[in-house]
């Protein structure tokens, strides 16, 4: 574990974020880092194939999209 220094902006941002996505503000701040990451390593991809991806790999099957 570590201390990372950020923007005194980009922490507010991240403790709204992580209110309305109801996870700590380390959770979220990780969670974009690590999606960050991703992205970075896949550009072609989307975040939402990224997602699925992640979640395939955790052996975590997504339910089927709604029909409107």
């Amino acid at each position: 574990m570590g201390i990372v220094k950020i923007d005194d902006q980009l922490h507010k941002e991240i403790r709204r974020a992580s209110t309305v996505m109801c996870r700590s503000i380390n959770a979220q701040a990780e969670f974009w880092m690590k999606m960050g990451m991703l992205a970075e390593a896949n550009p072609t991809l989307t975040f939402h194939e990224i997602v699925k991806a992640q979640m395939a790999a955790a052996d975590f099957p997504l339910p089927q999209p709604l029909v409107a």
